[in-house]
């Protein structure tokens, strides 16, 4: 368990992930490696990013400058250095990630790189190089912050060091893990002795996701809520019992949000801006997603609004079936996103029965996107399970209110209506379903009719702040944490030996 005490100690940070927002973005990954380093290096701490140079990065930026060739046991690579945010980001550079357009993980059929477990290795082989000062620059941090499964490897390749940082292994997301067949693992030469049930190996398997969970000093999950869930055998996905082995080193720190971007009163892209004290002018918001989206404009008219990957996830089928139960009730919605085909199509299915309630756009649209944030009067969220959510805290800002369910970091934000008085900004489902969310969509329609209440929602929700800083007060916490038991590890090999 964390202190909840200020820490003002500087700490050198190496950041090792495989997205960083604006160059590389499939989720939120990346959204978190672009934004929590510049609120640790505005702490005061020392931030370097280390990331593979893939191809669309480097056509991006300015030619990156060569640091260092890397002699690693898979294979050399080139270390390069660019500067983004005002602080530096060491590109790995090597054919397999330099050479490929688009997705990080997947070709252009949706199918994963067949050597997406080679590639992230060795990533991590040289994420081991930069932490242990083996990469000539003459810096050595006090942690390592890895992030997923493509950086799980360090964590437990560190362990082997006789002297290491502190390593700190965030999950993002415990669905994707990173498991290959251990002949792979064994055909690339990587540590036999880490492959055993307290380390690497997942039911005959190798693990990368498990390496970090097993190896990091500290781990941790985007939110509170999810860090106890995933204990268990519904969210555990198969990691549960190494989770809870793990014990008190396993925490949640909530993911924050850029106030500068998401702030309706300065928000370049919707053409109403207003705040908390002029919420009426987001009716207008609202006239203007209606008519984009081609609805029926009425300004009284309740609309729902989705900004989603379209995944099983996320509930769109739920979502589907309770569009189809509460066809008898007046709402209008609006969805945006991409994804699974058969989901995309029930969508396009519900525009055709309904065309004057229903409005979908597939793809994505950051213009757009604002627009349903700002015109929309409710965000809906069904997921199944959701480490943290982002968008939930977009809508709270904009004063649209979230109906989610009651799983992870929705849980921690949001405060059902019914449930917290004053404190209330939204409305929570108790279990991922149809029929449940079409209650909670009637709720919320309820509620909607009352003005004053609603109006109070939104005001709630539009003053609360989930800004970065605040995770970063936790994550220096974290750091400190990791150091310490690192330590003691060290003290405790110097004994044995």
């Amino acid at each position: 368990m964390l202190a909840d005490n200020n820490n003002n100690q500087s700490t050198s940070v190496l950041f090792a992930c495989s997205e960083l927002t604006p160059w590389v973005k499939t989720g939120g990954l990346a959204d978190v490696c672009g934004s929590l380093p510049r609120a640790l290096q505005r702490a005061g701490d020392d931030i370097r990013l280390i990331l593979p140079g893939y191809k669309n990065v480097l056509d991006q930026i300015e030619p990156p400058v060569f640091v260092a060739q890397l002699d690693l046991p898979l294979h050399p690579v080139a270390l390069c250095s660019a500067t983004l945010y005002g602080m530096e980001v060491l590109l790995v550079t090597h054919p397999t990630f330099s050479n490929r357009d688009g997705n990080p993980y997947m070709s252009d059929d949706d199918r994963a790189w067949p050597d997406n477990a080679w590639r992230f290795a060795l990533f991590s082989q040289a994420v081991i190089a930069v932490g242990q000062n083996r990469a000539g620059l003459n810096w050595r941090p006090d942690v390592v912050h890895c992030h997923d499964w493509q950086t799980g490897l360090v964590p437990a390749l560190m362990s082997l060091e006789p002297e290491r940082p502190a390593t700190v292994f965030t999950i993002h997301n415990l669905a994707y893990q990173g498991n290959i067949l251990h002949k792979l693992y064994a055909d690339m030469g990587l540590p036999i002795e880490l492959f055993n049930e307290n380390g690497l190996e997942f039911w005959g398997q190798a693990s990368f996701i498990k390496g970090g969970i097993a190896f990091a000093d500290r781990v941790n999950t985007v939110s509170p809520t999810y860090s106890q869930e995933i204990k268990t055998p519904r969210f555990g996905n198969g990691m549960d019992g190494m989770l809870r082995y793990r014990g008190e080193r396993v925490s949640g720190i909530l993911n924050g949000i850029d106030h500068s971007i998401w702030d309706p009163a300065i928000d370049g892209h919707i053409p109403h801006n207003y705040d908390i004290d002029s919420l009426n002018l987001k009716s207008r918001n609202k006239l203007e997603l209606q008519q984009r989206l081609s609805l029926p404009k009425d300004a009284d008219k309740p609309v729902f609004g989705v900004i989603s990957r379209l995944a099983v996830q996320k509930g769109i089928d739920i979502l589907v079936n309770a569009v189809r139960q509460t066809e008898h009730l007046d709402y209008q919605l609006v969805v945006l996103g991409s994804g699974d085909t058969e989901l995309q199509n029930q969508l396009m299915r519900l525009t055709h029965d309904y065309p004057d309630r229903v409005a979908v756009r597939i793809g994505f649209d950051e213009a757009l996107s604002r627009l349903i944030e700002a015109g929309s009067d409710i965000f809906l969220m069904p997921s199944r399970y959701e480490p943290c959510g982002l968008n939930q805290l977009y809508s709270l800002r904009y004063g649209t209110l979230p109906l989610t369910t009651r799983v992870g970091g929705l849980a921690d934000t949001v405060l059902d209506a019914d449930e917290h008085g004053d404190k209330a900004n939204g409305f929570l489902i108790e279990q991922p379903g149809a029929p449940q969310l079409a209650n909670g969509m009637a709720r919320a329609l309820e509620r909607y009719t009352d003005k004053p209440a609603w109006r109070k929602l939104q005001q709630t929700g539009m003053s609360e702040t989930y800004s970065w800083d605040e995770s970063a007060h936790r994550y220096r916490q974290l750091y400190q944490a990791a150091i310490g038991d690192a330590a003691l590890e060290y003290e405790a090999r110097r004994v044995r030996a």
